[in-house]
């Protein structure tokens, strides 16, 4: 009998779902971090370029928020946000999305000019948990990234009925969630002779 596929459990052990992952799935020999950086969205992007990342391989709206909610948990350094604390595109002013109470326990953690590597939680409320509170927080303007809190706070755009609906529904969040992952794995999949099936998911066979 044939062992059943590997679940992702990393999410699960936090408090949040998991589901069946496909077997067989090749990696690439090398590695691009060029490319990468080229098509991954950064913390400073705005919606729209975000979701044309998104659009570019095939991923949706709904996939951009629900993805995006994997910022329930984990850490980023001050570098990746302590221009929203102090001069949010060159104004010379805070980000004025940003609750005023957050602001300034952000900028204690990150003080100007202080060590960009400092970390701060992506989530401030539940900061271990994989829940839907990531959404409650951009619609109390708690998003510590830019990239964050620009899916409820772009006026007109589609992402806030999204941020809404999972801010009020869990299992909705949840559900989407492992969609939207399961969406991202599919993405441009290597066939034929091209990669490799590795052993050891982290390193290249026979390295």
């Amino acid at each position: 009998m044939s062992p059943p596929p590997p679940t992702c459990t990393t999410f699960l052990l936090s408090g949040g779902p998991s589901w069946s992952a496909l077997l067989g799935r090749r990696d690439s020999l090398t590695a691009n971090q060029a490319g990468a950086n080229s098509s991954l969205p950064s913390p400073f992007e705005g919606l729209t370029n975000i979701t044309a990342k998104f659009t570019a391989v095939g991923l949706n709206t709904n996939d951009v928020v629900a993805l995006s909610g994997a910022h329930t948990f984990g850490r980023a350094q001050c570098r990746l946000f302590s221009n929203r604390l102090y001069n949010f595109s060159g104004t010379g002013s805070p980000d004025p999305t940003i609750n005023s109470t957050y602001l300034t326990t952000l900028q204690q953690i990150c003080p100007q000019n202080g060590n960009g590597s400092v970390l701060a939680n992506l989530d401030p409320t539940t900061s271990d948990a994989f829940d839907n509170n990531y959404f409650t927080n951009l619609q109390n303007n708690q998003g510590l990234l830019q990239s964050d809190q620009e899916l409820f706070s772009t006026t007109g755009s589609a992402t806030i009925t999204i941020v809404n609906s999972f801010s009020s529904n869990q299992t909705a969040f949840f559900q989407s969630f492992v969609q939207s992952m399961i969406n991202m794995g599919n993405i441009s999949p290597l066939t034929g002779s091209s990669g490799e099936i590795r052993s050891d998911c982290k390193k290249v066979n026979g390295s």
